[in-house]
């Protein structure tokens, strides 16, 4: 298989330490995650940060906060924002956050940004003015067949066809099976790159194939928290280590 790229999402907007002692809440707890999931395999980092009470928050000060840090501290690692409503955040909100944060790279729930049709084509538009790279979240066929109409319509532009294929959620008792992804990717126009994460205890058997392919890998506390014999993973990083691991094993 063509080596994918890993990006360690370490913790997400709704998970907490009640779920994993050593999911990161703070921005230095971030960082150090960040560190040592760079030094596990990691090439990229989808960055969330929470506010004083813990919850999920779009705070451009704080985003700028934690962007200058991970360069200062692991500047290899390119990090990607999250601008996830997460049910706090209108789509004007989130439309802020893009055009006061600046980032290099920000994923987009596209489901979410749908909520305010008028307001998606300056949604896009500004990424493209500011150079924002753009990674659209679709979550199932019905995602996929809006991103398809809005390419065709021109609402999304030239060259902002990255998407991340979500696999379950957490509701879900048994979590994402590998099977769950070639529905999706039937269903997926061409693209330039595409990437995968998968909620439950199969994430990284998800990751695997996905990787066989041709996708790239998203692997973490946001999705998993469990191997899959159901043990828990040490921290992000030990997670991270384990997929590189079985990335690199020959195909069977």
């Amino acid at each position: 298989m063509v080596r994918p790229l890993i990006m360690a999402a370490p913790n997400g907007a709704r998970r907490t330490k009640a779920d994993h002692p050593a999911l990161p809440m703070t921005i230095d707890e971030t960082v150090e995650a960040a560190q040592a999931c760079h030094a596990a395999g990691a090439e990229a980092l989808h960055l969330h940060v929470r506010d004083g009470a813990g919850l999920h928050s779009l705070d451009p000060g704080l985003y700028r906060e934690a962007l200058d840090e991970l360069a200062r501290t692991v500047p290899a690692l390119r990090v990607q924002i999250t601008t996830e409503s997460a049910d706090r955040y209108s789509v004007d909100e989130q439309f802020d956050c893009l055009r006061q944060v600046r980032p290099d790279w920000a994923s987009i729930s596209l489901r979410e940004i749908a909520r305010a049709p008028d307001l998606a084509p300056r949604v896009y538009a500004a990424c493209a003015d500011l150079g924002i790279e753009v990674q659209h979240i679709l979550f199932d066929t019905g995602d996929i067949r809006t991103f398809a109409e809005w390419r065709t319509r021109g609402v999304i532009g030239i060259g902002q066809d990255r998407v991340l294929l979500v696999l379950g959620d957490y509701a879900s008792r048994t979590g994402a099976a590998p099977a769950d992804l070639a529905p999706l990717l039937a269903a997926l126009p061409p693209v330039s790159r595409w990437m995968v994460c998968a909620f439950g205890p199969r994430e990284h058997a998800c990751l695997v194939e996905a990787a066989i392919m041709g996708g790239d890998c998203r692997v973490g506390f946001e999705n998993g928290l469990e191997d899959g014999q159901g043990r828990p993973w040490a921290d992000n990083a030990a997670s991270v280590a384990s997929l590189r691991a079985s990335l690199a094993e020959p195909e069977r």
